[in-house]
């Protein structure tokens, strides 16, 4: 892995530090995880780091092409390294557990708005509200699912 986040972030323009590696290698690890997850997991794996330190890594690492952030509705933002496609997200309104999804109707169909007011369109936000199966089978709602 670090090998490869090396390249990485060599190839995004970006120096090699020991914060953007273990941030890296954090956000590969947990996908979706928040910032203050990911500056717990870096501190764990490299020692003392401040929380600003991390917030600043990831922020050059979005900025930079090399991270997604996302941010839900009522939600902090959140990190992962898939980047260059156009998949969507699906989460779980009871426990707030975040998946990938592919989008529906492949890579560059979703980026087709109805009126798109004369933007040029170059990525799809589309986040999908449930519960996962572990929330359904513990509390089943009043619809008999």
């Amino acid at each position: 892995m670090i090998e490869d986040a090396k390249t990485l972030l060599r190839e995004h323009g970006l120096q090699v530090t020991a914060q953007r590696l273990a941030v890296l290698e954090a956000v590969s690890e947990r996908p979706h995880a928040t910032a203050d997850e990911l500056a717990d997991e870096v501190r764990d794996s490299i020692g003392s780091v401040s929380r600003q330190a991390v917030y600043d890594a990831l922020g050059i690492l979005v900025e930079k092409g090399a991270l997604r952030r996302i941010q839900p509705a009522g939600s902090p933002a959140r990190y992962e390294d898939r980047v260059g496609d156009n998949h969507h997200h699906l989460i779980c309104r009871t426990c707030g557990r975040l998946v990938d999804v592919d989008c529906a109707v492949g890579d560059a169909p979703c980026l087709t708005a109805a009126e798109d007011s004369s933007y040029e369109i170059d990525e799809a936000e589309v986040i999908y509200w449930g519960r996962c199966p572990e929330c359904r089978a513990e509390t089943p709602d009043s619809s008999g699912d």
